[in-house]
This record gives C-alpha cells, sequence and structure tokens, in this order.
C-alpha cells in the first residue's frame, strides 16, 4: 500500500512497485490513477489526516506500507496503531533532520553565522535537530525517533530525501532558471561564486530506495539523494543546455545582495553533501539514475507546461510562499547594472 500515491514520489514508487511484481493498492485523496501505472494497480480514497480512513484502506492487512507524505509524531503513532495488520513500512523523511556539531540545522540559517557546516559527505550517524513542533525540521525528526522506537513493532526504513526534483514538484527548484530562460533574461547573478552545493534526489531514485527497502525490512534511517551534487552553476547551465539558450552568468563571491536579488533555491554558503553508502550496504542499492541531468528534460518540459497558464504563483503558490519573489528583474537589474558602472 502507497498512501500518497498521486504525489510527486508516490506515482513513480506506484510504478516500481508493481513492475517488481507486488501488488499495489494506491491511496490518495482522491483515489485517482495515474496513466503511467501497470493496469493492476489497485486504487483507494483515503485521507492521510483521517485515523478511521486510513485504517479503512489497510483493512485485513498489507505486507508493505508505505508513507511519501507522513509529516510529525502524529503520523508516525497512526502508523504503528496499524503494527498488528502491517509487516513493515517505507516512509519518506527530510535530511532537514539533520544538525551539525555545534547545533546549527537548516532552522538557524537565517541567523548571522547559523548555516550548519556538515561534514562533506554527511552520512547518517550524524546527529538530528531535537523533535519539537516548530519547524518542518523537528516535525519531521519526531516522526523518525517515534518509529525507529516502535521498530519491534513495526519495522521501518526511513529515507532521508534531499532537494527532490522531476515532474510533479509542487516547489521546483529548477523554476528559477526555467523561468528567467523563457523570460529570455540575458543575465543572472549567482552569489557564492556559482559553488553552492544543495545535493538534489531524482524521484526514480528515491523510489528505487523505496522499492528495494519494501523487499528489506529492517528499522533504518537511510540518505536519499543523487549520485552526484552538482554546484548551483552546473546545475544551471544543465538547464541552459536542455532549452538551447546562452545567457550571462555574473558570478559573486559572498551571499545574495538581497532577498530577492540572486538567491536562488541552492544558494548555501556550505555544501549540503550527503553520503550514500549505507544504502548501498544495506539494500543493495544501485542509483536508478546516475547524473542530476539525466532526466532534466523531462523536468523542465513539466515546469514550462505549467507556466503556459501565466502567473507562475498560481501554477506554484507552494514555492511562492516557500521563497518569496524569485523573480524581481527591476531589483536584479538594477544590482547588476550597478556592477557594470
Amino acid at each position: 500500500m502507497v498512501i500518497g500515491a498521486t504525489g510527486q514520489i508516490g506515482r513513480v514508487a506506484v510504478g516500481a512497485l508493481a513492475r517488481d511484481g507486488w501488488e499495489v493498492t494506491a491511496v490518495s485523496r482522491g483515489g485517482a490513477r495515474d496513466e503511467s501505472w501497470p493496469a493492476e494497480v489497485r486504487t483507494a480514497r483515503a485521507d492521510r489526516a483521517d485515523d478511521s480512513a486510513l485504517a479503512a484502506a489497510v483493512g485485513e492487512g498489507c505486507e508493505v506500507l508505505v508513507d511519501v507524505v507522513a509529516y510529525g509524531p502524529e503520523h508516525a503513532r497512526q502508523l504503528v496503531s496499524l503494527a498488528d495488520r502491517v509487516g513493515s513500512a517505507v516512509v519518506v523523511s527530510s535530511v532537514s533532520v539533520y544538525e551539525d556539531g555545534k547545533g546549527r540545522s537548516f532552522d538557524t540559517q537565517a541567523e548571522p553565522d547559523g548555516f550548519p557546516e556538515y561534514p562533506v559527505p554527511t552520512g547518517e550517524e550524524q546527529r538530528t535537530v531535537a523533535p519539537g513542533e516548530s519547524s518542518y525540521s523537528t516535525r519531521k525528526a519526531g516522526l523518525e525517533r517515534e518509529l525507529l522506537a516502535a521498530g519491534d513493532r513495526l519495522p521501518t526504513t526511513l529515507l532521508r530525501a534531499g532537494a527532490i526534483h522531476g515532474p510533479h514538484c509542487r516547489t521546483p527548484r529548477e523554476l528559477y532558471f526555467v523561468k528567467r530562460n523563457l523570460d529570455g533574461r540575458p543575465r543572472r547573478l549567482l552569489p557564492y561564486g556559482g559553488r553552492s552545493r544543495f545535493h538534489p534526489a531524482n524521484v526514480h531514485n528515491i523510489a528505487e530506495l523505496v522499492r528495494l527497502a519494501a523487499a528489506r525490512p529492517g528499522t533504518r534511517a537511510l540518505n536519499a539523494v543523487d549520485p552526484d551534487a552538482p554546484t548551483v552553476a552546473e546545475i544551471a547551465a544543465a538547464i541552459d543546455s536542455v532549452m538551447v539558450v546562452e545567457p550571462e552568468t555574473v558570478l559573486i563571491e559572498g551571499p545574495p545582495p538581497s532577498p530577492t536579488v540572486g538567491d536562488t533555491p541552492w544558494s548555501v554558503p556550505a555544501p549540503v553533501v550527503f553520503d550514500m553508502s549505507a544504502a548501498e550496504r544495506e539494500l543493495g542499492y544501485r542509483p536508478a539514475v546516475a547524473r542530476y541531468a539525466d532526466r532534466l528534460p523531462e523536468t523542465v518540459a513539466w515546469i514550462e507546461q505549467r507556466l503556459a497558464g501565466g502567473d507562475w504563483r498560481k501554477a506554484y503558490p507552494r514555492m511562492f510562499q516557500t521563497y518569496g519573489d524569485l523573480f524581481d528583474y527591476a531589483a536584479e537589474d538594477a544590482y547588476l547594472d550597478s556592477l557594470g558602472a
């Protein structure tokens, strides 16, 4: 059973499991079917927040329950309450649960000298933030702690995903460059010398980890990222190549000049790169997608299709809520012109 089956990760995970021979029930609020799924995939309608509806969807039980939308300790307790009817679970978490040796995490990045400095690459032994209700990171940490503590009742593999990319994403970081190229922007600004690295995670690689973990139950937390972690300059160049454009890239050292000038969704002052050796060792993992750029054309095409309707804020409202105005061209031009002067 896959909860959140029609989301970005769920769509691909359902297909991967079905092709691997599992009898899959795809659970979503609307009970919809994706055209890419094999015909034998069953669908069920249930709201993730409705305990009784989810229990009814599980019915007499399932061998593996995959939850790609779990968030917070209450969802962990909900899953554990079904342990007598579920053989094992695979649950998607986030790399945002990590903190560095000084207690800095993604939650502290807005503070002076608050951005974390993780080991490169960061392994699963890195300590995590304390569970709480204050942020996305602390709630994901609460989810993890509850599930790991209940491992004797419900063996659970937690997949700590990086910067997820692929079609159907509600907050695609690639939008930053795709829209600029569509708008014919001749120049763009990259802070930190364009060297920022924020480890991406393709949905097909996450689905491959789901597939392998389903066949190898256990209680563990594993990173879920791509084999490569390109710099933001390399990501921009890869998107340019797909769209067949050649804008000028202006590099500056140090942080973005302002929140609406040069602050890309990948722009970080220290590398955020993760180790995948534990997944290779414990699951026999080999990536389904070897390079970030390999599946980039389908991501770009998806974004272009969504933008064809007009206002990017209506096409991607969560992107606007998360990052603010990514396309303040007036402020951007004024700053770039000042550099020329």
